[in-house]
């Protein structure tokens, strides 16, 4: 049985996440800043583990007491979209987490390569293919990156996978998933994946439901042909109209 660490397990898509993996009977880590966040799941969940903690604050030796036994990494963390969750600190979470989840990966030096799934978003683009959004999108998204710090750090934190784990790291494999308009379903429904963004994320977007995404990376996590086809990469994912 797999065991994954989920990151903002709290969070409308983390908990679902956490739902959608133990529905794929694997054990999870969730750590959480509050207990009361995931108590019910909790209690009727013998392969659930909540650890209460702020990811910021955890040591790299703690945080390597964790990872132990784990096979992949899934990443939900954001910014709380109020004032001070965009622009007051930590401005660099996401960002300041991967790099911190991967160096301790990397200080372990696992026998075999863990997955690290991150929660991204189409406003970011994949520089590795290169793509070229409309004119439109890129001049607000220049505005953003001057304007909202959550979005430098959504770019920073990809960037790292990219440019730093790169694609033949010894202890890491990674992919970045990229949803275009986050809308709240109860249920899977039907949902297409893309390599890039085939509509315009400012003005042009698509719905991209929570649920949809968390049930991608979690079959990331769990199906090896489905990982060997996106490993490395930055997927779209789009519900079908």
């Amino acid at each position: 049985m797999d065991k994954v660490l989920v990151l903002g397990a709290s969070g409308a898509t983390g908990r679902l996440v956490v739902q959608q993996l133990l529905q794929k009977e694997m054990k999870v880590v969730a750590i959480v800043r509050s207990l009361n966040s995931l108590a019910q799941e909790a209690a009727a969940q013998p392969d659930l583990q909540i650890i209460e903690a702020n990811i910021s604050e955890v040591s790299e030796s703690d945080l390597t007491s964790i990872l132990q036994g784990c096979d992949a990494v899934v990443s939900c963390l954001g910014h709380n979209l109020t004032f001070k969750g965009m622009f007051g600190s930590p401005r660099r979470l996401v960002t300041d987490t991967v790099i911190k989840i991967s160096r301790t990966i990397e200080s372990m030096k696992p026998t075999r390569k863990i997955k690290f799934v991150l929660m991204n978003t189409t406003g970011n683009c994949n520089r590795d293919i290169p793509e070229k959004p409309p004119l439109s999108q890129r001049f607000v998204i220049s505005l953003l990156r001057l304007l909202l710090p959550p979005h430098v750090d959504n770019e920073k934190a990809a960037d790292f996978l990219r440019l730093h784990i790169g694609q033949n790291h010894k202890y890491i494999k990674w992919t970045a998933v990229r949803p275009d308009s986050l809308t709240d379903e109860i249920n899977v429904t039907n949902y297409d994946i893309y390599s890039s963004p085939i509509r315009n994320a400012i003005f042009d977007s698509a719905p991209s439901s929570r649920i949809n995404v968390a049930n991608f990376m979690s079959a990331l996590v769990a199906n090896e042909d489905l990982w060997d086809k996106w490993k490395g990469q930055m997927p779209v994912i789009y519900n079908q109209v």
